[in-house]
């Protein structure tokens, strides 16, 4: 309502405005004393004033006060008692399948308590196990029930996973929801779960990867792309990764949700720099890990003409560490569209609905992270051996007689 009062204000301003011009304009192309009676003006060149039609500034009104972000509000009880229903609908499922804990820890940024779920397989392996941070998707949203399936096929694979639910996340109150900072901080709380993960006696910190889809995709890819990089690869399948084509594709409603935050407190065009740093898209050349992107041509909420931006930059400046995939209308995932392609789930959300694209798509997320995580005692040291004698180079011993 706040928005509406202001826009209906700001319209009512232009509109005094628009018709003081007007009457400004009548005196000023009046003929003067003397004149024939039915003279032209002179040409002036302007334009004729357009009056403001205040139906469509209500409209178009986004606010870049925060004091104007809407908070949980009235649904902020019911998101508290949804996450603690999904907090044991976890603990419940875990019983003989996997270890399930709640788990907080600081952000790195500022020192915010971040809650997260951490997952891990009942028997330890003495090599230590490769270990995932799994980023939820939704902004304002947080890791669900229906995640069950894809976490304990995880956990079968031997991995870790640690999820956490950073700043904006639904489920912790007005005040947490309020902290959202799309493409900002959010970014360094899901980085902090690493400094959680060195606690963790069981997991190798040689061997991080990083994974998120949709908006889990978009922080995931941030990650992937800073300087500072503990993870040996990430993938992002159906990821936001341009906020200036987002805000502009999505609208009034979907800016006013973003804009007025206090790390932003704008529009694309009126924080340009800070609309260029929190879009992945832009910042592709510094990726040096790698990075797997599934996307979705059906996809209704990322669309396609969204990512397939991404995809072709990837393609065409990080060919040797992107591995890249376009579905071709999958058939829809829960939400009606292609977004949750490889979210599919049955009613109860126990198990994989499986399409052909869900299992493919999820074969290449596998091994793609069986392969850039694998132990590096795995991996070869000398990539040279193929220069010297293929003797020496041929891993199962000499290379038989001609």
């Amino acid at each position: 309502m706040k928005r509406f009062i202001i826009a209906t204000a700001a319209a009512t301003a232009l509109c005094s405005a628009t018709l003081h011009a007007q009457t400004s304009g009548a005196r000023a192309g009046a003929p003067a004393a003397g004149a024939t009676a039915g003279a032209a003006a002179p040409a002036t060149g302007r334009r004729a004033a357009i009056v403001t039609d205040t139906a469509r500034a209500r409209q178009l009104f986004v606010s870049k006060d925060p004091a104007d972000l809407d908070g949980c509000g009235a649904n902020c009880d019911r998101n508290i008692a949804s996450r603690k229903a999904v907090d044991s609908v976890y603990a419940a499922r875990a019983k003989g399948v996997m270890d399930f804990q709640m788990v907080t820890y600081k952000s790195r940024v500022d020192g915010l308590e971040i809650p997260a779920y951490l997952f891990s397989p009942l028997v330890k392996k003495s090599t230590k196990h490769a270990a995932l941070v799994w980023v939820h998707g939704g902004v304002h949203s947080n890791w669900g029930a229906d995640m069950w399936p894809f976490v304990r096929d995880a956990i079968q694979r031997g991995y870790v996973v640690i999820a956490p639910n950073y700043r904006g996340s639904t489920g912790y109150g007005n005040d947490f929801h309020l902290k959202i900072d799309y493409g900002g901080k959010e970014v360094d709380d899901a980085l902090s779960a690493v400094d959680y993960l060195k606690t963790v006696s069981y997991v190798d910190m040689d061997r991080l990867g990083m994974m998120g889809w949709s908006h889990g995709g978009f922080i995931t890819a941030h990650n992937l792309f800073r300087d500072e990089q503990p993870f040996r690869a990430g993938a992002a399948i159906v990821p936001v990764t341009n906020l200036f084509f987002r805000l502009s594709d999505h609208g009034p409603s979907y800016q006013r949700d973003y804009a007025a935050e206090e790390g932003i407190q704008g529009l694309p065009f009126e924080k340009i720099e800070e609309y260029i740093k929190r879009s992945p898209v832009f910042q592709t050349e510094n990726l040096k890990v790698p990075m797997l992107v599934h996307v979705a041509t059906n996809d209704c909420d990322v669309f396609f003409r969204e990512d397939q931006q991404f995809v072709y930059t990837l393609r065409a400046l990080k060919p040797d560490l992107a591995e890249t995939k376009i579905y071709i209308n999958p058939p829809q995932g829960g939400g009606g569209c292609g977004h949750t392609f490889s979210r599919r789930v049955n009613k109860a959300g126990t198990e994989r609905d499986d399409s052909p694209e869900q299992i493919d798509s999820w074969n290449r997320t596998w091994t793609f992270f069986e392969w850039n995580l694998r132990p590096k005692s795995e991996i070869r040291k000398d990539n040279q051996e193929w220069k010297k004698d293929p003797k020496v180079a041929n891993p199962r011993g000499p290379v038989p007689p001609l």
